[in-house]
């Protein structure tokens, strides 16, 4: 399959994406407060390597060399996500102006350069004082992140024209509060339950505040999607177990948006949450976003397995069964977003999707002043191609954004995996551009044509 830039038409938005805590350091700089992330890189066993984010790629004091460097590989959209402890330290209550200064030079410069600031309003650093209240198993939370939205629209909200509310409320619901892997290491069925109740309440009502606020806003939210099958295609107990893990990772924060309510007719267990809700409660869940951001970068092959608690079913690792796969372990398998924008398309009430995540860690090969990583490059152009698939039967998909634009911070996996088109020495903070941000400039340029090739599965056949 051959295409290049133009087969998306002119509207088509392309863009890199990134997050705070992942790239921006200056974790105690200019009266930012602590995150929870902060405070859960200072336990050791925690994060691979003992890493942590308090320098990072210390975005905070070369954002503008970064943002010149985006200008100079023709990315047009640049997504990045506000530190809520860097605006308000405590969480709630006074503001931090010179937290508000830095994102707005941030985004003036954007702006100046001709780049379009993208901007998640959470992406998982909750502030830590907020967290000693209960963080998101506290339903006050609704209130405290009432506040921080309407104060992101008041002083960013003239010039930032797009919005995502959340950043993949199920990954830090679920690692955060009942795998215990990511901060704030909580564990257990009722921290989650509560945790995703009220950040489904909070997508809700974020978007709500931004269109009462700034009716010419475009506002959107992100989940992540895998698409999944079963081991074994004809075994009842591995299909019962697929539609329980579909439940879970991918419809359980999406539906209740869309009115649809929590899917709990597929996975029963999920029927609990009822004890965190309150009257008029599924009513507050929904709202009419302006766009989806859908985050793929796999699939999953699911087993059912009666020792698993509460779900019954094991999702079987990548390399356990295949021998593509990044260094996070997984499967490298584009017709993976192509079914994910099948699947979200069917959903009558999305109007536009958008891909706000897409992207590889793969071991890069250093050669002087060349990374070449020839197994990303063919990465994107496999799952762009599979994009274009998509779009062209008609999917309402307008925008792909590659995670990420920087090395950085990859939470629990610290700096192993790298997830950029620009190499970063977290030693001298020298940026390289590697042969996959090469590539995809020279794509956004039109200088080239890409090629795709279709691995097998049941559409291809």
């Amino acid at each position: 399959m051959l295409f290049t830039r133009k087969d998306f038409g002119d509207d088509f938005k392309w863009g890199v994406s990134t997050a705070a805590y992942q790239i921006e350091g200056a974790h105690a700089k200019d009266g930012k407060g602590s995150s929870i992330w902060d405070t859960f890189v200072q336990k050791r066993k925690k994060i691979l390597n003992q890493d942590h984010g308090n320098i990072a790629c210390d975005f905070y004091h070369h954002y503008a060399e970064d943002i010149a460097l985006l200008y100079k590989l023709n990315i047009p959209n640049f997504r990045f996500s506000l530190a809520w402890s860097r605006i308000f330290p405590m969480g709630i209550g006074s503001i931090n102006y010179k937290g508000i200064d830095f994102y707005n030079r941030l985004i003036d410069f954007c702006l100046e350069v001709g780049i379009d600031p993208w901007v998640t309003i959470y992406h998982w650093d909750l502030p830590d004082y907020l967290h000693k209240k209960g963080g998101w198993t506290n339903r006050e939370i609704v209130d405290w992140f009432g506040e921080y939205v309407a104060t992101c629209s008041k002083y960013f909200g003239d010039r930032v024209k797009n919005w995502m509310v959340l950043n993949e409320p199920m990954v830090f619901t679920g690692a955060g509060y009942f795998l215990g892997v990511h901060a704030p290491g909580k564990k257990g069925l009722s921290n989650f339950l509560a945790a995703a109740h009220h950040a489904t309440l909070c997508q809700a009502e974020g978007g709500r505040i931004l269109r009462s606020l700034r009716t010419d806003s475009s506002i959107g939210t992100t989940f992540s999607y895998s698409h999944i099958e079963p081991a074994r295609k004809t075994d009842d107990k591995d299909n019962r177990a697929v539609k329980k893990v579909d439940a879970l990772i991918n419809r359980f924060f999406i539906e209740p948006l869309l009115g649809m309510g929590y899917p709990t007719n597929d996975f029963r267990l999920l029927q609990r949450i009822e004890r965190f809700m309150y009257p008029q409660d599924e009513k507050k869940l929904a709202f009419d976003m302006d766009f989806i951001g859908l985050q793929n970068y796999t699939r999953e092959i699911v087993q059912h397995n009666p020792f698993m608690p509460f779900i019954k079913a094991k999702i079987i690792k990548a390399s356990k069964r295949v021998t593509n796969y990044t260094l996070m372990d997984w499967e490298v398998y584009p017709p993976s977003i192509y079914e994910a924008l099948k699947q979200y398309d069917r959903y009558e009430n999305i109007k536009e999707i958008i891909v706000t995540e897409n992207g590889a860690a793969f071991t890069d090969q250093i050669t002087g002043t060349t990374i070449n990583d020839d197994k990303r490059v063919r990465f994107l152009q496999d799952y762009i191609g599979q994009v274009l698939l998509a779009k062209n039967e008609g999917v309402k998909v307008n925008g792909y954004f590659v995670w990420t634009l920087l090395d950085n911070f990859e939470w629990a996996e610290g700096f192993h995996p790298r997830f950029g088109i620009v190499y970063v020495d977290f030693n001298t903070q020298e940026r390289i551009v590697k042969n996959s941000g090469k590539w995809y400039s020279h794509f956004l340029q039109n200088t080239l044509t890409a090629s795709s090739e279709l691995q097998n599965n049941e559409h291809f056949e």
